[in-house]
């Protein structure tokens, strides 16, 4: 295999092994919740991530629509399908935490709300991007599809601060008294490390792929022509 795909694939393996370890040995157990409460730092980083790749298709659609380069729209296409993985890690997640703690799977919650209507904007911007014909028509469609979806980012993230709301409350920047044990912080700034790692590495796999794709029915095209 190629050293510049080794190298990532590598990293991201010693980091998710080192987020194991951390997430079920070193933190320690929450005294209310007890181990249930360890899916807070899968549930958290796959969160981040998700906010992270439908960033990317925000500024990868803006640069698609402003230069026309058909790279920009590879770009935001492969992190919209990354996004849409770890979102709905995050709406599995959830519900596994949720039982023990609210006695129920799912609840219509704002945070909850706003994250599964997330998930329904970036599932629509891979359909719209499947079922119209025009390539080159369906890209730009999707990019301001893609732009506009992104505003549903911040609401997410927010939710739990405008509205009234069963989640918890912010661990970081939150409330006075809010916060976590030094052990559980570390642990889960390693997590918050550890996905982003494995999400660059994903992004940078599967934007290759793309593109070789992309060059692939370019040649196609041009034989059959």
């Amino acid at each position: 295999m190629d050293k510049k795909y080794l190298i990532p694939i590598l990293l991201s393996y010693v980091a998710i092994l080192t987020a194991l370890y951390f997430a079920f040995l070193y933190a320690p157990t929450e005294r209310t919740m007890g181990d249930v409460q360890r899916i807070f730092y899968f549930h958290v980083p796959s969160a981040w991530v998700s906010f992270l790749a439908f960033f990317v298709v925000c500024i990868a659609s803006i640069a698609f629509l402003r230069t026309g380069k058909e790279s920009w729209d590879i770009l935001a296409a492969s992190s919209a399908e990354i996004g849409v993985l770890f979102i709905t890690i995050v709406l599995l997640t959830g519900p596994m935490w949720a039982k023990p703690v609210w006695n129920t799977f799912w609840t219509w919650d704002a945070r909850l709300t706003t994250s599964f209507i997330l998930w329904l904007i970036y599932i629509a911007y891979l359909m719209l991007r499947s079922y119209v014909h025009d390539k080159e028509r369906g890209a730009r469609f999707a990019a301001v599809f893609g732009i506009i979806g992104f505003l549903d980012v911040p609401i997410v993230y927010m939710s739990i601060r405008w509205w009234r709301t069963l989640h918890p409350a912010p661990v970081m920047g939150g409330k006075q008294g809010s916060g976590l044990a030094p052990e559980m912080l570390m642990t889960l700034m390693i997590c918050l490390g550890a996905f982003t790692v494995l999400f660059a590495t994903l992004l940078f796999l599967r934007y290759k792929t793309g593109m070789v794709a992309t060059e692939f029915e370019r040649l196609k095209n041009k034989i059959h022509s």
